[in-house]
């Protein structure tokens, strides 16, 4: 399997949500999976009994496409603004290294 890259998931949802897709009607879909998150980790962590009907990686995979739904028909570069908010946060709480630098040694 190739890897998958924010700008090549971008240009997909792009593509997939070019027409209909609104950012409400996007993040009503975001706030659903985010709840079924919680429903997944609160079996995981005994507070529910398990229905067995999600997986957490599922779940965590649907977050993820609709964040990057909205991002992309708003015309976002989400991989820069993730680096920029990195590199804020790095220099706020004085971590190191922060992402860009990550990614420049690997």
């Amino acid at each position: 399997m190739d890897k998958l890259s924010f700008e090549v998931l971008q240009d997909y949802l792009s593509l997939k949500y070019k027409e209909g897709g609104s950012s409400t009607g996007l993040f009503m879909k975001l706030v659903e999976e985010v709840g079924e998150v919680a429903e997944v980790l609160n079996q995981i962590e005994g507070r529910k009994s398990n229905s067995g009907s999600s997986s957490l990686e599922k779940e965590l995979a649907d977050v993820i496409h609709y964040t990057v739904a909205i991002a992309s028909i708003n015309n976002i570069d989400i991989s820069k603004v993730i680096l920029e908010k990195d590199k804020m946060a790095a220099i706020k709480y004085k971590q190191s290294p922060n992402l860009e630098e990550f990614l420049k040694r690997q």
